[in-house]
């Protein structure tokens, strides 16, 4: 068994990221700015953008944290992401999810503009990445498949099997896994929680992806022998006895299951760092896309 260690592959991602900035730096050109837009205080949501902001710093990116009380409203929500929309010195930006209730959050994506879009969750950016063209690949998806090419996992004509059908990871995952090129040709399969038998199509899988956020779903008689297992879930589970009060656990039944695969993610320290390291590419993305246009 192979631990896919997203921790030290994002890092890698982030020196090369690092190395692009320092000559941007050198030529005299503006470096990438990214704006987080965050909604109340979720605790989850707190240290998630706090390490975006962290990771700006020390790859040379500019950073700015938008910080709204929780009963903000959707007619403010919508000023400000107009105002990121207008600003030329913000290059991409993302509005943490999830919202505050009162908050319509398909508006609020809707109005974002699709060149700023660098979590690509805009229908703009989704429907080109389904069309195969350039666009902003869902950090969690584009973290995922890079992954897989690092570590030059094969998988043309395997069977995948998705857990979860999000438009933030399972949908764009079951496209970028079928598309055509190196590292994709998958055969994929979609499942739900309507779905039936989940448990004899895992069984069929070479890799199988979940995204449900149910601790412990994906056990060690629902793998076949060799798959890769890439577990994107991440669940808060309270526990009195660690210092923070809580521990952190994915959809895998880990200790069995990675006797079993061939490859497989931890929780925590896989996907997730991935998706941070994704984020900040297609900031630099965004970047160079606006500086060919000026």
């Amino acid at each position: 068994m192979t631990l896919l260690n997203g921790k030290e592959i994002a890092n890698q991602i982030k020196d090369e990221i690092t190395a692009e900035v320092d000559k941007m730096k050198i030529r005299g050109e503006k470096v990438p700015h990214l704006a987080a837009v965050l909604v109340g205080n979720d605790g989850a949501s707190l240290t998630y953008v706090g390490s975006k902001v962290r990771s700006c710093k020390r790859i040379g990116f500019e950073s700015t944290l938008k910080h709204l009380p929780e009963d903000t409203s959707e007619e403010e929500l919508l000023k400000l992401v107009k105002e990121l929309n207008d600003n030329p010195d913000i290059d991409g930006y993302i509005v943490q999810l999830p919202l505050p209730k009162h908050i319509d959050e398909q508006k609020v994506l809707l109005a974002v503009d699709p060149d700023k879009d660098v979590d690509g969750f805009h229908p703009a950016n989704f429907g080109k990445m389904a069309l195969d063209m350039e666009s902003f690949i869902p950090a969690t998806p584009f973290g995922i498949m890079e992954l897989l090419r690092r570590y030059e996992i094969d998988i043309e004509g395997k069977h995948a099997v998705i857990i979860g059908r999000s438009h933030i990871v399972g949908r764009p995952i079951s496209i970028l896994l079928s598309q055509k090129g190196k590292f994709a040709n998958a055969t994929v399969t979609l499942t739900h929680s309507r779905t039936r038998d989940i448990k004899a199509l895992t069984l069929q899988a070479d890799i199988i992806v979940s995204a449900l956020g149910v601790p412990g779903f994906l056990t060690e008689d629902m793998v076949q022998e060799g798959a890769v297992i890439i577990d994107v879930g991440i669940t808060r589970v309270p526990d009195d006895s660690k210092e923070r009060g809580y521990y952190l656990t994915g959809d895998v039944d880990f200790d069995a299951v990675s006797k079993k695969a061939s490859y497989i993610t931890p929780v925590p320290g896989g996907v997730g760092p991935m998706t941070i390291a994704m984020l900040l590419q297609n900031t630099l993305l965004a970047r160079k896309r606006r500086a060919e246009k000026s």
